[in-house]
């Protein structure tokens, strides 16, 4: 169970399941009337947190600076749709707990007011009760500050039915926060395979050719011409050579080949829903619509 005063470690946290697993975040925290204690925080699902669904407190612990509660993220995603105005009504509070199979003993016929919710102004900050309680523990105002000892010290602004008015009424608006996530977007892989093809190199070769040489007969070769008979047959022969291109290969290293990767930023463009708060002027004769609320 939560208490008021652990209020600060609950809203713009973390809120996860029993198994650690984050459903969203808080945004926030609806009192009981009777009681004042937390009874339900709102949890933002969805893209960008576009959704808020309803979950009761009455089981949920701070682990740290996370919120656990004992549902699932489907199962709060699923919850009954409740518009998040401040308060809940006993009949919307009574179908929240039949949805999370929760039995309180409800009994609507004996209840004006349900919960109210309280939010937070800035992380950090102390918290803001948005009120229109109706009923405290024992609806005193001991200080007779003309506020409620039950809601004294976060009260700071409520409807004209309640006991502590302020002067002013704080209007929000949400604003739109987009961040990325990182995704599987594809793989790339190296891959070899052997193909074949055809190279002409040119290859220098020599060969024999005959050529007859003829001498006259002089002093320095007369003997070797009278020697052997006057008239004959011979024959004679010289072996002619040549060389033909071989070819055979040989598989050498040529380079390196690896996959490296870098990172590349470009801009995209998302688009959200957002809602703000408008506050208009009802004055006698119509109502005077101030043109842009956040001037």
């Amino acid at each position: 169970m939560i208490s008021t005063e652990q209020l600060h470690h609950v809203l713009g946290n973390d809120v996860v399941d029993s198994s650690g697993s984050k459903i969203g975040k808080a945004g926030q925290i609806y009192l009981d009337d009777s009681t004042g204690q937390p009874a339900w925080v709102t949890v933002k699902t969805g893209l960008f947190g576009s959704g808020e669904s309803f979950v009761p407190l009455d089981q949920a612990n701070l682990s740290g600076d996370q919120v656990q509660v004992p549902y699932a993220k489907a199962q709060v995603k699923d919850a009954p749709r409740v518009d998040d105005d401040g308060h809940l009504s006993p009949e919307q509070e009574a179908e929240l707990y039949r949805y999370y199979g929760l039995s309180h003993g409800y009994d609507t016929t004996n209840r004006t007011n349900s919960t109210n919710s309280t939010e937070q102004a800035g992380r950090g900050t102390d918290l803001a009760a948005t009120t229109g309680t109706t009923g405290t523990a024992d609806g005193r105002d001991r200080d007779g500050d003309g506020v409620y000892d039950e809601v004294q010290g976060r009260t700071v602004g409520h409807d004209t039915s309640g006991p502590t008015t302020d002067e002013a009424m704080t209007r929000s608006e949400e604003h739109l926060r987009a961040g990325t996530e990182k995704v599987q977007a594809g793989r790339a892989r190296l891959r070899k395979y052997i193909v074949t093809e055809q190279q002409q190199v040119s290859v220098p070769v020599t060969r024999d050719e005959v050529r007859v040489e003829r001498e006259p007969i002089t002093d320095a070769n007369y003997d070797k011409a009278m020697d052997g008979p006057a008239l004959s047959e011979e024959e004679h022969e010289v072996v002619l050579n040549e060389e033909r291109p071989a070819v055979t290969t040989e598989a050498v290293p040529v380079e390196r080949v690896r996959l490296g990767k870098e990172t590349v930023t470009e801009q995209q463009t998302v688009t959200g829903e957002v809602r703000k708060e408008v506050i208009e002027t009802d004055a006698d004769g119509g109502a005077e619509r101030p043109g842009d609320p956040r001037r």
